[in-house]
């Protein structure tokens, strides 16, 4: 239908010139609010829709999208995003979509702010990116608002003045969600450790937020809430002997810690550090589907699996900020995934999922 509605058809219902209605339809010029408003409203009444294809490649206009990545050869995870990201390019760069990628090291902070400079001196129309150092994050926001550059971010959740979506977990949902699963073990007097394996993790505000979900979860439930928890870092968690040695200098001063909950995709370091016999009598819950947590998810080592749809949420990314800047579709503020609890019995499907993902790339 919206084939056969001309532009003049929708000038006279709205009652402006057809020179008004090319200038919103393209989105350029001056018009007035109230009649861009008006147009939209007779447009949508009529079931209009515009050639975006023939306008873009008419108008052979490139929109470069940039994305900012952790380097996905540093740490495995973010292969997953990085698919998710790609694939969504895939469907959409028919439409003049230029996709600039920027790795960073997950782990050093000054090379997040570098990589991010780069990124903004190619003057991107967006950049897609996970807010993983708080700081560097939000004054990469701040430069973003001053250019325009629109921002759709995933894996945390920030807010910015040109935000346009959040795309991924509940963080603090995922923390309640483990210490539910951790619950349904624990005696009286059990306690919990959360397992912070990352660098930095102050800087990373979804790490302090599943632990606070966790710990509200104890505290509804009449079961000691902080009391209950042992919130412990460790940042050489490359280092397999130091990591085994202060795991069991914990399990030593706290011989009542019958759970564990790590923050984020390394729970497997914990199993390779001190071996799966050390850990029988520990409820292991972890986040995401690497082979190495599904390994130790099929001998029973790991309990249970948080997956957080680093794939989707890399998807959704991209093609949310397509569908805003070259559809003007209204997008949400925050999309959140559901939180998937993956056990042994159902880890395949899940696998099979990502795999067919991505060989659509």
């Amino acid at each position: 239908m919206g084939n056969r509605i001309r532009i003049k058809d929708i000038a006279k219902k709205a009652k402006v010139s057809t020179g008004t209605v090319d200038r919103v339809i393209h989105n350029r010029g001056n018009v007035s609010p109230e009649k861009r408003a008006r147009v939209k409203a007779v447009m949508e009444e009529l079931g209009y829709e515009p050639n975006i294809i023939a306008r873009t490649l008419a108008t052979r206009k490139v929109m470069r999208i940039a994305l900012l990545l952790p380097d996905p050869s540093i740490d495995p995870y973010w292969e997953l995003p990085n698919v998710g990201v790609n694939k969504a390019w895939h469907s959409v760069k028919h439409y003049g979509v230029e996709l600039d990628h920027y790795y960073f090291n997950l782990f050093d902070q000054a090379d997040f702010a570098k990589k991010a400079k780069v990124a903004l001196k190619a003057k991107p129309e967006a950049i897609v990116f996970p807010p993983v150092f708080l700081k560097a994050a939000n004054e990469l926001l701040e430069a973003c608002a001053r250019f325009g550059i629109t921002v759709s971010l995933f894996n945390t959740e920030l807010s910015g003045e040109n935000v346009l979506t959040y795309v991924g977990q509940n963080s603090y949902q995922s923390g309640v969600l483990a210490g539910k699963l951790l619950s349904f073990s624990m005696g009286p007097s059990a306690r919990v450790a959360v397992v912070n394996l990352s660098k930095e993790p102050a800087n990373a505000k979804h790490l302090s937020d599943k632990a606070q979900g966790l710990e509200d979860y104890f505290q509804a439930q009449g079961m000691g809430g902080r009391n209950r928890v042992e919130k412990v870092v460790f940042e050489a968690f490359e280092n397999k002997e130091a990591l085994r040695a202060f795991l069991l200098e914990l399990l030593r001063e706290q011989p009542e810690l019958k759970g564990f909950f790590v923050t984020n995709s390394r729970a497997y370091k914990i199993l390779d550090a001190l071996g799966q016999e050390a850990l029988q009598d520990i409820r292991i819950v972890g986040f995401d589907l690497l082979p190495e947590n599904i390994a130790y998810l099929k001998k029973g080592a790991i309990q249970f699996l948080i997956n957080q749809n680093p794939v989707e949420q890399g998807y959704l990314s991209l093609t949310s900020v397509v569908q805003k800047l070259i559809f003007d579709k209204e997008i949400d503020a925050i999309q959140h995934l559901p939180l998937d609890i993956v056990v042994a019995e159902n880890a395949k499907y899940y696998l099979e999922r990502e795999d067919k993902y991505a060989l659509m790339v």
